[in-house]
């Protein structure tokens, strides 16, 4: 069947469609995403002001058109943390039902992290044994710990590259010592979290997910995303703490100069940075890889673990 996951993010509103039947790996048939940055449009009450909602359900009318130009059978939509932790929320959620006819489901920071938990360990398998999994949104940072399908720990702070963005660094470049603060905000929060998951045992591979990670590890130096799905593609932490600096002297326009960095997006990438710098440094990892699934394959995973299935022959009778 052709399926098609909605995801209302705290930076995009995207939309995936893929083939997938249970037992199989979904295959991505297109993909269709509009840069909204929510976690930044929210007013000093923390509320989706009145643009924001109508761009909004604009940009889910238009993801609609496409999934059914596409032939999506089903469409599977739901929000994060932008939706979730606005004032309006309730308000946002209805407008978009009544205007769109979409029911957005929005998940819990604990679901985004066991779900995009689901998706890794899928991707990685069994041999992977015991999963760390980072992901840096435009809200917050998911963190899973476990050796099973279902995570041990799972966590989600506020620490999104949008909200710390629009939070802390307003300078263009920022201004040294609002950098500065926002690293030790960034590493105390984390900090609470550390002890959850160090009792749990080391783990044996530690991966992350999201745009943030996978640019961070492209100005690295890791393997361009034309180079093809399956290239392993690393960060080390080391790499990261000789960018960083470089990152807190440039400009927006510059950072969206360097290699993989989307205009968009290049705002955002310091304070991801210093999140991702951060975890690794807490945490105790000197590199990590990046996962091609996240938070919207684990979507699809679970949707199709939940389908009927026929059967099988065993004995051939």
């Amino acid at each position: 069947m052709r399926l098609g996951v909605l995801d209302v993010g705290s930076n995009t509103v995207h939309l995936l469609v893929v083939d997938a039947h249970p037992g199989a790996r979904p295959l991505p048939a297109h993909s269709h995403k509009a840069e909204l940055r929510l976690a930044e449009l929210l007013d000093e009450d923390g509320a989706i002001g009145p643009e924001g909602v109508d761009r909004l359900v604009a940009t889910v009318s238009d993801a609609l058109q496409a999934a059914e130009d596409k032939g999506c059978e089903d469409v599977l939509p739901f929000a994060t943390s932008a939706v979730r932790e606005a004032s309006n929320a309730d308000q946002v959620l209805a407008r978009v039902r009544e205007e769109t006819g979409v029911d957005l489901a929005v998940l819990s920071g604990a679901e985004e992290a066991r779900l995009t938990f689901l998706a890794a360990r899928r991707w990685y398998g069994w041999s992977a044994g015991r999963l760390l999994v980072l992901d840096i949104g435009g809200g917050s940072l998911e963190i899973a710990y476990g050796i099973d399908e279902e995570p041990d720990a799972a966590v989600s702070l506020p620490l999104g590259a949008g909200r710390l963005t629009a939070g802390w660094l307003p300078g263009d470049p920022p201004d040294p010592a609002e950098v500065k603060a926002l690293r030790r905000h960034v590493r105390a929060r984390i900090a609470r979290s550390v002890g959850e998951f160090t009792r749990l045992g080391r783990p044996d591979h530690v991966v992350a997910t999201s745009k943030t990670f996978k640019q961070l590890a492209r100005i690295a130096g890791a393997a361009r995303s034309t180079e093809g799905l399956y290239m392993q593609r690393a960060l080390t932490r080391k790499s990261l703490e000789e960018w960083v600096p470089k990152l807190a002297a440039m400009t927006a326009e510059q950072r969206g100069g360097l290699p993989g960095v989307s205009e968009g997006r290049a705002a955002q990438l310091l304070a991801g940075a210093l999140v991702a710098e951060g975890a690794m440094d807490l945490f105790g990892v000197e590199e990590l890889e990046i996962c091609p699934w996240a938070l919207r394959e684990g979507v699809i995973l679970r949707r199709l673990d939940h389908l009927p299935t026929e059967e099988p022959d065993v004995l051939g009778g």
